[in-house]
Order: C-alpha cells, then sequence, then structure tokens
C-alpha cells in the first residue's frame, strides 16, 4: 500500500510543497522550496499542478529508460517477445513524458524535480515484477491524485495529459503481468507485434485501431514495433 500525502504552506515569499510516499516499506520525503516574487504570487494556484506534471515527467522520462534497459536483459536470457514489449511501451511512456513536457510549456526555469525511481537489474521476471509495481503505483495512486489536484485548478491540458497516461498505463500493467506468467513457465511473450499511439501512448497487441479509443486520432498515428 502507498500513501500520498500533500501539504501546502504558503506566505508572502515562500512556498513549499512536502510530499511524502511510503513504499516498499520505506518513507520517502521530498521538499521542494521555490521563492517567489510578488509578480508571482497569482501563480500559486497552479503551482501544486505545474509541480505534479514536472514530477510526472521525471518519472515516465526514468520508465522509458529503465524499460530501455530492461528490453536489452530480456533479449540476454532468450525472451525476444517479452523484450519487444519493454521497448515499444518505453516508447509510450517517452510520449507520456512529452505530453506533461508541453502541457507545462508555459512554465520555464530550473527545477529541483522529485520523481518516484525504481532502479534494479535482475532477472527478467524480477524486472517484470519492478514494471508491474511502477506501473501500479501509477494507477492506484499518482495519476488519480495528480488529476484530482489539477481537475480542482482547472488545468486543461494537465488533466488531458494525466488522463492519456492513466489509461495507457492500465495497458501496460496487463500486459506485464502476462508477460511475467509466460517467463515463469520457461516461455516467451506469446506476442508478433504490438503498436503505440504516438499522441497519447495508447498500447495494442497485435492489432491496429482505425481510430485511438482513447484520445481519438486515426491509425496512421500508431507506430509499430515488431522486433
Amino acid at each position: 500500500m502507498i500513501d500520498l500525502i500533500f501539504l501546502i504552506i504558503r506566505n508572502r515569499n515562500i512556498y513549499v510543497n512536502i510530499l511524502t510516499h511510503y513504499q516498499h516499506g520505506a518513507i520517502i520525503l521530498s521538499v521542494i522550496i521555490t521563492n517567489k516574487s510578488k509578480g508571482d504570487l497569482d501563480m500559486v494556484k497552479n503551482e501544486m499542478t505545474a509541480q505534479n506534471l514536472r514530477s510526472a515527467f521525471g518519472g515516465e522520462s526514468q520508465a522509458y529508460q529503465r524499460y530501455k534497459v530492461w528490453s536489452q536483459k530480456a533479449m540476454k536470457d532468450g525472451f525476444p517477445k517479452v523484450s519487444l514489449l519493454f521497448n515499444a511501451i518505453a516508447y509510450a511512456e517517452e510520449v507520456h513524458a512529452s505530453n506533461h513536457f508541453e502541457a507545462h510549456e508555459n512554465v520555464s526555469g530550473d527545477f529541483l524535480v522529485a520523481s518516484g525511481a525504481g532502479f534494479g537489474l535482475g532477472s527478467t521476471s524480477d524486472n517484470l515484477v519492478g514494471a508491474i509495481a511502477g506501473e501500479d503505483f501509477e494507477i492506484e495512486q499518482m495519476y488519480p491524485t495528480y488529476s484530482i489536484v489539477a481537475k480542482d485548478q482547472g488545468e486543461k491540458d494537465a488533466v488531458k495529459s494525466l488522463h492519456y497516461a492513466l489509461e495507457a498505463e492500465k495497458i501496460h500493467s496487463k500486459l506485464y503481468s502476462e508477460a511475467k506468467e509466460a517467463v515463469d513457465n520457461g516461455e516467451d511473450y506469446d506476442i508478433e507485434y504490438v503498436t503505440i499511439c504516438s499522441v497519447c501512448g495508447h498500447t495494442v497487441v497485435d492489432g491496429q485501431p482505425e481510430k485511438c479509443p482513447i484520445c481519438g486520432q486515426p491509425k496512421e498515428v500508431f507506430k509499430r514495433f515488431d522486433e
């Protein structure tokens, strides 16, 4: 079980965001302090959504790289189709990171970014456990929480970006679970190819819809991974 607690402390010159989450038996505390000038004070209302987008961007960017590494390990372990799955979903996470970054386009500068980052390079079965845990955290905790904040603050671009990611992560968790079951039985994952929507990251195994069911874009925007 993972609990998310957000606490905002405000005064004239400082904005403090304390993010605490409990994961794998450990409490992780992140504190972000932003100095604010008088002209910035009217932006406080949306700062939580901006920080959440940065956190999600960081998390998805790291998931992309993590899945690329685990893809290489799956190939070495003799599971080329699991390698294919990791590689395809890595692209979906890249799409999510790009969407979060673009939704944040009106805010520029250098920021300390707090985001979850799973580490470890084990067997392919172990790596799939890590992938499932990461996806489930985003499905059950991170994205629902971030979405509530974005909706409350009327941040339409953020709401859309977070929704796209959440819907894709539900599919990713299911696919990784199926892949793990196959690997634990000494078999490769039984798939031929994967297609990813380049707009929202929607993920399809052995198929390509005429229209993306999440973002409504035509089939031409899907990218195919088959090796």
